[in-house]
């Protein structure tokens, strides 16, 4: 047994759950390791497509995936994709062939440490046969333990290294971490404004996903209403007094009530520009708690009353606790018989009265989605790319709860949809997957399609087509009448048969007639997936993007 051999054996004995990558000379050893010991490899077209479906699958699995790239130019292939699940903590590790140190003048020679810092990600190592487990448990149990991603570099001369049979039967447990729980003291203070406030809205971010139970028995002793991030949709689903995305998204309903509120508390939460739309969600005499694992994370996005370091969970149940103790009795708060029936009556888009802009030629995002909705099965999940589109899967694509949906937007950047679909796919095989996408966005991917052929997914991609960078289109030619567009407008693209071309269906949707073609592939049992070419009418600009260019 060499060194990547032994590699792959620690990283399967670890428990990894699946590996994405491009095969190079300096990767074809550890991956092939991987395979051999059971761990499902997915083989992607670009090292790009790549990371973001090792990013995708991590954070709808549960589990940590593994990125398998060759040294030099395939990282770098898969810097954004990097960025995007270092930026969100996505527990991932990258396999990085790298150049031995004595090959200077190797064309694939880089600073591979500083490519990882650069993007921020923690960059760890494997030295020798002697420290090869030890080096992969690190690089394991940083990814696990701190939430990180992890660019574990592996020397060609070193992996080439002969182990021994004592090097190779090193234990690989690594004891399971206990939740953090906040002070006394932080509990104290929180339990007291909650105590204090008529009208509380909680918020769970990403870091409140495991939290569900503990959040909802607080907010329903407190009377708070319930809120998520994008990223967290669906969690709360099964509470009436649930009011959705918090943010960008909100339905005009849930902006108002969150507006109200007089207490706001963030659990796992980030409270960004985009949750609480520059701040305008949070009034003027509103108090803000925020509840993060890192305590540099508190308030570091606006200005918080009080911050406590600690497990979301645990932190709902310890003031739950207090509040009990201190016979504080259930009250009914902003869990009114009133805002009931307003949130039954209006909380939904689905809900939400609109112009419908279709006329034969475009068909209106709204109307395309809401069709959809009805349409797709119930079992979902839900994948968006960037771009002007973004709020329409978004808003109107419902999903079954938190794992249904996922959102690499932390980045910024477009073209990631389509990967973050296959890898969320692969995640929740017993769902069927659906991919909300720009014509832009899609272009820069498309490579990847053929990925999802070879997989066999039946995998739903809604292309939004308006020919055109749509965000800059609207952004700039609004604010500036008679500004050359041609650098973001396109000629119009025949998505349908390009889809064809790689193997999938495809259809083109210009009106709700043509949206029947969905039904008919969904009676077929397909195994291929499904290119929507929508070609949409013009929104005049997605507010949520306007806010986002204003806080440029």
């Amino acid at each position: 047994m060499n060194v990547a051999e032994l590699v792959g054996k620690t990283l399967a004995e670890l428990g990894v759950g699946h590996c994405f990558g491009v095969v190079g000379s300096g990767n074809f050893a550890i991956t092939n390791a991987l395979i051999a010991r059971g761990v499902p490899y997915t083989a992607a077209r670009h090292e790009g497509g790549a990371a973001t479906m090792a990013d995708a699958y991590s954070r709808s699995s549960g589990q940590v995936a593994l990125l398998s790239v060759h040294q030099g130019c395939g990282l770098t292939n898969a810097a954004t994709g990097i960025g995007e699940a270092a930026k969100s903590r996505t527990p991932m590790i990258v396999l990085a062939a790298e150049a031995a140190p004595s090959a200077v003048y190797s064309n694939f020679a880089m600073d591979q440490d500083g490519f990882a810092a650069s993007v921020y990600a923690i960059a760890e190592r494997v030295h020798s046969a002697a420290t090869a487990v030890a080096d992969t448990m690190r690089a394991y149990r940083r990814a696990v333990n701190d939430r990180r991603t992890v660019v574990l570099n592996l020397p060609l001369n070193v992996q080439a290294q002969e182990v021994t049979a004592d090097q190779q039967t090193v234990s690989v447990e690594i004891a399971a971490l206990e939740p953090i729980r906040p002070s006394r003291a932080s509990v104290q203070a929180f339990a007291d404004l909650v105590a204090g406030a008529q009208r509380p809205v909680f918020i769970a971010g990403r870091g409140g996903r495991g939290a569900r139970d503990e959040i909802l028995a607080l907010a329903r002793h407190t009377g708070a209403l319930v809120a998520t991030s994008a990223v967290a949709k669906g969690l709360f689903n099964e509470d009436e007094f649930n009011l959705g995305i918090s943010g960008g998204f909100s339905s005009p309903l849930a902006a108002e009530l969150i507006t109200e509120a007089d207490l706001i508390v963030g659990f796992g939460c980030a409270l960004n520009m985009w949750t609480m739309r520059h701040g305008h969600l949070i009034g003027s005499t509103t108090k803000v708690v925020q509840i993060d694992l890192e305590e540099l994370a508190l308030g570091a996005n606006r200005p918080i009353d009080l911050g406590l370091v600690g497990d979301s969970a645990q932190c709902a149940a310890d003031v739950l606790e207090v509040l009990v103790a201190g016979n504080l009795q259930a009250r009914e708060g902003y869990r009114s018989t009133a805002v009931a029936a307003r949130l039954k009556e209006a909380i939904d888009w689905s809900q939400v009265e609109y112009q419908d802009l279709s006329d034969g030629n475009f068909i209106d995002p709204r109307t395309l989605t809401k069709r959809l909705d009805e349409l797709l099965p119930a079992e979902r999940i839900v994948s968006v790319d960037s771009g002007n589109f973004m709020g329409y899967p978004s808003q109107f694509l419902s999903v079954p709860d938190e794992f249904g949906f996922c959102f690499t937007q932390a980045f910024q950047s477009i073209g990631l949809g389509l990967s973050t679909a296959i890898g969320a796919a692969l995640a929740q095989s017993g769902r069927m997957p659906v991919l909300g996408t720009g014509d832009g966005g899609f272009h820069m991917a498309i490579a990847e399609l053929d990925t999802a052929v070879r997989l066999k997914l039946p995998l739903v991609c809604i292309v939004y087509n308006d020919a055109a960078y749509g965000a800059e289109v609207h952004h700039f030619g609004v604010a500036n009448p008679g500004t050359d567009m041609s650098s973001v407008e396109f000629p119009d693209t025949d998505f349908a048969a390009i889809g064809r071309g790689f193997g999938a269906e495809g259809i083109t949707v210009r009106s709700l007639a043509d949206i029947d073609a969905v039904g008919e592939w969904l009676e077929s049992d397909p195994s291929t997936p499904l290119v929507i070419d929508a070609k949409i009418a013009s929104d005049g600009g997605a507010w949520w993007l306007a806010e986002a260019f204003k806080g440029h």
